[in-house]
Parts: structure tokens; C-alpha cells; sequence
């Protein structure tokens, strides 16, 4: 942490008090200050308890995907759409995949998510949403997650074939089911994805998807199923991109092959790519990717959940883990973050050099063009034309196991500092 602190004072030492004064001066130091931040995010080390135990989660990091990362921080910093809760390298990742990496693009899409979480109320949706009707829908539309895939994703399971559109809109209504939808997505990045990634020790955003569409046909895609699949598809796509990693349709009979080529006109063609349609030979294929153990027993894996209901009540997963749930909840599981090795430390910070030498010669520019009028995104002057496409070494985050709860300075520590640093650059 002192090298960090080192290297962000040498930085604000070399400024003139010119700059310090100035509009583009104070520009640059916060767009300075965002990269020094965004780096130090992956090595500082949080306060420890004297009873831990370190779990290690690795986290791969593209070279490029993480100088793309910094580049759409930076612009989103310097336009005020990056609060303090959704500043986080994966999720800001998943949206410049969904974009193909375009800045200006994937700016919109963002700023377009954080207006629609304010006026649907995402952030409180947790504590302020209450689905009474949630054992009658199950009933209805059997859905729900049953345990982890063997990369450590969770699966989710529908079971389409014995969906009743007509009849469960008699017992719910179409706000109120996407409301859940949203809550349950909520739930699955605040408590599953964290739970996974710390069961399996490397990070986890993605699920695995089965979709059994036994007796699915043309009479089956009402108008209500259709308005309903649109619905989920658009808020999905659009909130909550690149979540999917791959789905299996199971049980895909000559009528649902033939309502498959107008569902997928509802449907985002990268959505699509990650499908598989199989028919009535699929258990093999499922097990390739699920044990058994993981798998419920309807679908060809040994687990029943008699004890739970079913597996479509169960909730099994990594998350019902009481150990595990509390690692969640204390914040452990993105508390500290650090390069396996020094030599693999300082190539990081050498590669984030070259982007934030970039990001200073182009504000440099913005200096002498300014007295004319004339101002520059700086999103727009990181193009990835400009990175070498480098793959990093693994970097480990280490998760403490405490006896009693983490100080809280190791979280809010790095989330202030990057605020802080922030807030002061001045918008233009």
C-alpha cells in the first residue's frame, strides 16, 4: 500500500501549479488518479484478523480486456456514471463484450442500465420487493438453480414443457413476475456468483442454463408466453448482458424445432450462438459438463432433494453453504486482490503505464487545443487498436476466513480512496 501511496504522490509532486489550477490540470489528475486507483484495486492488501485462513480465488486478466476496463472507467468517471457500487472490473468487462468493446457504445448501454436500475428500483428491489406468490407460480412455470456445473457455474433449470402462461398470469401478473426476475437476479450477483466463485477459488459471473422443453410446440407459444419471453429477454439483455455461458435445450421434439426458428427471431444473436438443441439423448451430454451428484434425477443425475420438496424448490448450491454464505456477506470474497508473483505485479503496473502515458499525452493534446475550442473525449483517443494483445498470468484474490468479522476499513478503505481521488476532477 505504501508504493501505491508513493507513486500517486510522486505523480500529484511532478504537477505545476499551474495545472493544479486549471480546468485540464485537474482533468489530468483525476484521469491520473483513476489509473493509479484502478491498479491499486488489484494489490492492495486489507487489514487481517489474527485468526485467518486465505482462500485464494484466481482471476484471469486479459492484457487488453483490462487496459479496455481502465479506458471505459475513465470515461465513465469523467461523466459521472460510475457509482461507487457497480465499480467493478467484471461488470464494466461484460458490458464492453456485449458492445464489442466500442467505448462510445458501451457508454451508452451503461448509462442507459443506471437510468432504468433508478426507475425500476433495482438497488432496493433485495429489501423492498416481497413475491407472496412464489410457491403458485412455481407450479405454473418450474424454474429455479440446482447446484454448480464442474467449471463451478451455477445451473438453472426451466422446465418449459410444463409452463401455463394463461395460468400463471391468473395467480401473478407480468410486473410482478419480471420484479422477481430482477430480485432473483440481484440475489444471484450479491450472493451465487460471490458463493461460486469462493467454492470454486477462481471468479464466477456466468451460469450454465438448462431448458427442458418436453411437448413444447406452436401451442405452446401464446401470445402471453411470447410478450413474456420478449419481456425477460429485453431486461436481460440490456441490464444484465453476457451472463449466460451456455444453455441446453433438452428434449427438443420435431414441434419445438420448428417454433426454434421464430423464437430465435426474439432473441440476441450472440444469445443464440451459445445454444445447443438436443433431443431425448441428452443425459450423456449433460454429464460431460454436470456430476451426477449436481444433476437432478429427472434429468438423468442421481439427486432427488427429497428432503428440500424437489430440486426445483431445493435452491441447491454453493450459496446454502452456512460457511460460505457468511464469507458472502462479511464482503471476504473481493476484500483483497494480488498478482501471484512480483514479476507478474510489475508487468501489470508496466502495461498500465503505457495506457496511462497514453492517457496523458492525449490530455496534453487537449491542452493546446483548448484555447481554440476544441475538446477530445479521452474514451475515444484509447481505441484497442492501441493495446498489444497480451495474456496475463493468473491474479490470485485472497479471501480471509475470520472468526469474527473483517474490519470493515479493508472494503471501504479501497472503495473511498477511489472516490475520493475521484471526485475532485473537473468536468468539461
Amino acid at each position: 500500500m505504501s508504493t501505491n501511496l508513493s507513486e500517486t504522490q510522486a505523480c500529484e509532486a511532478d504537477e505545476s501549479e499551474e495545472d493544479k489550477l486549471s480546468p485540464m490540470g485537474s482533468l489530468k489528475k483525476a484521469a491520473i488518479s483513476a489509473s493509479n486507483k484502478f491498479r491499486s484495486s488489484f494489490t492492495k492488501k486489507g487489514r487481517r484478523s489474527s485468526k485467518v485462513m486465505s482462500v485464494e480465488i484466481e482471476d484471469v486478466h486479459d492484457a487488453e480486456e483490462l487496459q479496455a476496463v481502465d479506458a471505459l472507467r475513465q470515461a465513465l468517471i469523467l461523466e459521472e456514471l460510475l457509482p461507487e457500487k457497480h465499480d467493478d472490473y467484471h461488470m464494466m468487462l461484460r458490458f464492453l463484450k456485449a458492445r464489442n468493446f466500442d467505448i462510445e457504445k458501451t457508454k451508452k448501454m451503461w448509462a442507459d442500465m443506471l437510468k432504468w436500475r433508478k426507475e425500476f428500483g433495482a438497488d432496493a428491489i433485495l429489501e423492498d420487493f416481497e413475491f407472496k406468490e412464489h410457491e403458485e407460480v412455481l407450479k405454473y412455470y418450474p424454474q429455479g438453480n440446482h447446484g454448480v456445473d464442474k467449471d463451478g457455474r451455477p445451473v438453472y433449470i426451466e422446465r418449459i414443457g410444463l409452463v401455463d402462461a394463461n395460468k400463471l398470469l391468473q395467480v401473478t401478473t407480468m410486473d410482478r413476475y419480471i420484479r422477481y426476475h430482477v430480485k432473483e437476479f440481484e440475489r444471484t450477483f450479491d450472493v451465487k456468483f460471490p458463493a461460486c466463485s469462493l467454492a470454486a477459488k477462481k471468479h464466477i459471473d456466468q451460469s450454465t442454463t438448462i431448458l427442458d422443453v418436453q411437448g413444447v410446440g406452436f401451442k405452446s407459444f401464446t401470445k402471453a408466453a411470447r410478450d413474456l419471453i420478449t419481456l425477460l429477454q429485453k431486461t436481460d439483455g440490456e441490464n444484465y448482458p453476457e451472463t449466460l455461458n451456455r444453455m441446453f435445450i433438452i428434449n427438443a421434439g420435431s414441434g419445438f424445432r420448428m417454433l426454434w426458428n421464430t423464437i430465435k427471431s426474439f432473441l440476441d444473436p450472440k444469445t443464440t450462438a451459445k445454444i445447443h438443441v438436443l433431443g431425448n439423448k441428452y443425459q450423456s451430454k449433460l454429464l460431460e459438463i454436470i456430476d451426477a451428484s449436481e444433476l437432478p434425477e429427472f434429468l438423468g443425475g442421481t439427486c432427488t432433494c427429497a428432503d428440500q420438496g424437489g430440486c426445483m424448490r431445493s435452491d441447491k448450491g454453493p450459496w446454502k453453504e452456512p460457511e460460505i454464505l457468511k464469507m458472502v456477506q462479511n464482503g471476504e470474497h473481493k476484500c483483497t486482490k494480488k498478482p501471484r508473483a512480483q514479476s507478474i505485479e510489475e508487468k501489470t503496473i508496466l502495461e498500465e503505464e503505457t495506457v496511462l502515458s497514453k492517457s496523458t499525452q492525449a490530455i496534453d493534446s487537449m491542452d493546446v487545443e483548448a484555447d481554440a475550442g476544441k475538446k477530445q473525449s479521452l474514451s475515444s483517443t484509447l481505441s484497442r487498436n492501441d493495446i498489444e494483445h497480451l495474456k496475463l498470468s493468473p491474479v490470485h484474490e485472497n479471501v480471509l476466513i475470520v472468526d469474527n468479522p473483517v474490519d470493515s476499513a479493508c472494503q471501504n478503505n479501497v472503495q473511498n480512496e477511489n472516490l475520493s481521488a475521484l471526485s475532485k476532477g473537473t468536468r468539461i
